[in-house]
């Protein structure tokens, strides 16, 4: 994982997570507006990551190597954390880690567990996959027809069609298969007071 800082001047330390089908220049557009009074934290999750050739792995592992990192580069004290989908999912196991002190958490739209047997997750993680794997392979034209213009600019497709020919196979279906499975513990326990979710 890479990690991404802007700001580092600053003491207030916010933490940004990227949700799933996007890069972590997902935040390019809030950088400029946080890193005069912020230090900004932002990791380029596995398999989304242009810059490496690897695959994504896990929503527990991810939050374990996030806790770590922030802990080893003295930054375990954080005034607020973002995640969005897939973020929101790694924001939720970091703290149920507890691990690092987070003041705030934001957990924009994110995955939570299923509470179903084995067997039909795999069907949802199936159907997930075979969607976002024919984006893959249909590209701009295909994405363009599934979503209307009015809805998303041409841009917007054209990133989306370059994340998914960047990304593997492996990837997409560790994606879904985690955000939907990942675990949680029985009783989970958080210093952070104040969450949205």
């Amino acid at each position: 994982m890479t990690i991404h800082e802007y700001g580092k001047e600053n003491e207030k330390v916010i933490v940004l997570i990227h949700p799933s089908i996007v890069m972590w220049d997902y935040f390019q557009d809030v950088i400029p507006l946080m890193e005069k009074e912020y230090h900004l934290i932002i990791p380029a999750l596995p398999g989304y990551n242009p810059m490496r050739k690897d695959s994504f792995t896990s929503i527990e592992q991810i939050a374990a190597e996030l806790d770590k990192w922030l802990i080893t580069n003295n930054l375990q004290y954080v005034t607020c954390i973002y995640g969005c989908s897939m973020g929101g999912s790694i924001v939720a196991r970091m703290l149920a880690n507890n691990k690092v002190c987070i003041e705030n958490a934001v957990i924009d739209g994110g995955i939570t567990p299923y509470q179903l047997p084995w067997i039909i997750t795999r069907f949802i993680a199936l159907k997930d996959f075979i969607t976002i794997y024919i984006g893959k392979i249909g590209g701009a034209k295909l994405l363009e027809k599934a979503f209307s213009l009015d809805e998303l600019s041409k841009e917007d497709i054209d990133y989306a069609a370059k994340v998914l020919k960047m990304i593997s196979a492996k990837t997409i279906w560790r994606t879904f298969d985690s955000c939907n499975n990942y675990t949680m513990p029985a009783y989970p326990y958080t210093r952070c007071k104040k969450i949205e979710y």
